[in-house]
């Protein structure tokens, strides 16, 4: 019985590959690639899309050096000026430091004086033969080495004012306090950013458009009000960006790139071509890119097993799922 299934589990396959031998050979396989398509249409009724202002330049502040809040100047929302005071840590351990620097500076400065003189007198000593030249070059070495080490004090003393003045948290250049991450009595890091400072001068507004929107939003004309005055409308233009999957983005020679199918109207299959584009954010699971035309399809998944010219199918290309983000100043 056993032998009897065997045989069978033989003779099947070979039969099919018989029979596969005498008709016409097996079609081609095709990766199947997994698309969206970036769409733009003409504009046909106006759209109202709710967003946030914010600053087009927001920069963190943090503290030079480590140490324990004492001072808290300013709160989210206060206009500053370049050089104010935004928070000050407790001091007494940097200002020690300090005293010791000096201290140490005196000594140093103390010795190479005392080398110097004493140069001077065997120098003066070996005219007559007093002095040996190895207890001469003995001296020269001494005050070399003093006169060193109270240069490398001086540094140290002025590291130590450096980091005493480090304490004091100043604004580096005008603008709004957009956020503030500690508290008086928190002790933060050397470097840990508690405060986002904001440039007022460069405003932008920040939306989410519908991605069948896109190409209405491109073309349109732009004016945008606050909530808080309505009655007050105000015009500004558009920076133009669009959105794709992170999962989209490739690189090529060392730039990030996108794998764009090509189709043609006498093969029902496709082929796909790297394309450079320009990356401006990472938001999440989405890209901010501009560069592909209109129309095109991208690859978003399977991009790392793609090749320059490969024949793909297509499972039917999908809408862009996450919303477009755009940015208007």
């Amino acid at each position: 019985m056993k032998t009897f299934n065997a045989l069978v589990a033989v003779v099947v396959p070979l039969t099919a590959v018989l029979t596969a031998c005498s008709h016409e050979p097996a079609p081609e396989v095709l990766r199947p690639v997994r698309t969206v398509e970036i769409r733009y249409g003409e504009a046909r009724e106006a759209h109202r899309y709710v967003g946030t202002v914010q600053s087009r330049h927001e920069v963190d502040q943090a503290f030079r050096v480590g140490g324990k809040v004492v001072e808290r100047r300013v709160d989210v929302g206060d206009v500053v000026s370049e050089g104010q005071v935004l928070a000050v840590l407790d001091d007494n351990d940097y200002r020690l430091a300090v005293h010791a620097a000096e201290q140490q500076l005196t000594a140093a400065v103390a010795n190479a004086r005392q080398a110097e003189s004493d140069r001077k007198r065997l120098e003066d000593l070996k005219a007559d033969g007093s002095v040996s030249v190895a207890d001469d070059e003995h001296a020269q070495s001494v005050a070399q080495t003093t006169r060193a080490a109270a240069e490398a004090q001086a540094r140290q003393l002025e590291l130590a004012r450096n980091q005493l003045q480090y304490t004091v948290l100043r604004a580096p250049r005008s603008g709004v306090i957009t956020a503030l991450r500690f508290e008086v009595g928190q002790v933060v890091a050397a470097g840990q950013p508690v405060v986002s400072l904001a440039n007022e001068e460069e405003p932008e507004i920040v939306i989410d458009v519908p991605e069948d929107h896109v190409a209405a939003f491109k073309q349109a004309h732009y004016r945008a009000w606050l909530a808080s005055a309505p009655d007050e409308k105000f015009e500004v233009s558009l920076r133009e960006l669009a959105a794709l999957p992170a999962s989209s983005i490739t690189q090529s020679k060392g730039q990030p790139a996108l794998w764009v199918v090509r189709r043609s109207k006498a093969d029902a299959a496709a082929t796909v071509e790297l394309v450079p584009v320009d990356v401006h954010a990472y938001r999440n699971d989405e890209v901010l890119v501009s560069g592909p035309r209109a129309g095109e399809l991208v690859v978003v998944a399977g991009v790392h097993k793609m090749a320059p010219g490969l024949r793909v199918a297509l499972a039917g290309a999908a809408e862009l799922s996450t919303d477009t983000r755009q940015a208007a100043r």
